[in-house]
């Protein structure tokens, strides 16, 4: 038997949990209730009961520490984080009738630009509802392709573009192109933070040794090389173009959390923040509005599988980061 080629690394999603971890704030509406009972509210998909179970097992944290008991109380602004047991299947990928956007397609090749808040592939909490749903009903041929011919990832809150192969030989071409680091990938993000230049961050990086949830910088693990300069510049954040170099797991916004500038709308790695001297509170409002990292893949080009000639595509900002560079403007 042959195992399936590996799938590179995309920051944005892990291999085994990045889907997994479910993130919900308590608002004026939830402060005060039971802990179990705010879980419930923040994540409908599952029942009380389930809920209190994973409490028990460690499985919900409070503002990054696990959560013992069910009964305690939850304050404003309490960020929780689940991460739901994995689930019992089969293995199969059913395909489902869901939108697509189409940037590039031929015999060999699809690019499409991913919303935020589609995932990729199937995982626990989300059995079904993802890219690679679509794409099985969309482009049925992908069925008899290793992860329905994604070879790469972005995670469901990053927007932006991605290429999927159609073909078994477009496949192993694409995933030897990734190996080599010949794919260029181009993000817009927005941190918080002004630094006053741009430049490169090379380092390790691993699993977080404190949250299997999270990676970070370590002194071992994979080389992980960022490139990145400064659009635009505000009081207290910045527009920026990041280059990947090499593309691990959940890397521009690990080495962005790194250099202190975290990605606006980052939860996971610090980024949900809005202070700062002279900051309007309608500004405030939108950055504490602003549920999703703030990170598009934005540019994308290959070597073509057929061709060999490179193909290049770009995709424009999202409605939500174009308000949110709009705000920031306004100050």
């Amino acid at each position: 038997m042959t195992a399936d080629p590996p799938v590179a690394g995309d920051p944005g999603e892990t291999e085994d949990s990045a889907e997994e971890l479910l993130l919900g704030e308590v608002d004026e509406a939830l402060a005060g209730k039971r802990l179990d009972a705010a879980a419930a509210r923040l994540f409908p998909d599952y029942s009380r009961a389930r809920l209190q179970h994973w409490i028990e097992l460690g499985r919900l944290r409070v503002n990054g520490e696990p959560a013992t008991r069910g009964r305690d109380p939850v304050r404003l602004g309490d960020q929780l984080e689940l991460e739901p047991e994995p689930l019992e299947d089969d293995g199969r990928v059913l395909p489902q009738d869901l939108p697509l956007t189409v940037v590039y397609a031929d015999a060999q090749v699809l690019v499409l630009d991913k919303p935020a808040g589609l995932t990729v592939h199937p995982g626990a909490g989300k059995p079904d509802g993802t890219l690679q749903n679509a794409l099985l009903h969309h482009y049925p041929q992908t069925a008899g392709l290793p992860r329905s011919g994604i070879v790469h990832r972005l995670d469901k809150d990053t927007s932006g573009l991605l290429v999927v192969a159609l073909t078994l030989p477009a496949h192993t071409h694409l995933v030897a192109q990734l190996a080599r680091r010949s794919v260029k990938r181009e993000y817009d993000a927005v941190i918080t933070g002004t630094p006053v230049v741009g430049g490169t961050v090379h380092t390790r990086m691993g699993r977080d040794p404190r949250s299997r949830l999270k990676m970070a910088v370590t002194r071992e693990g994979d080389e992980a090389i960022t490139h990145w300069q400064i659009q635009a510049r505000y009081p207290h954040h910045c527009h920026i173009r990041v280059r990947l170099e090499t593309g691990r797991t959940h890397q521009i916004r690990v080495h962005m959390a790194h250099l202190r500038t975290p990605i606006v709308g980052d939860g996971l790695y610090g980024g949900r923040i809005a202070r700062g001297q002279g900051m309007s509170p309608a500004l405030r409002e939108v950055l504490l509005g602003f549920k999703r990292q703030a990170l598009h893949a934005r540019e994308l080009a290959f070597t073509h599988p057929r061709s060999g000639k490179t193909v290049q595509f770009s995709a424009p900002l999202p409605a939500d980061m174009q308000a949110l560079l709009a705000a920031l403007a306004r100050g």
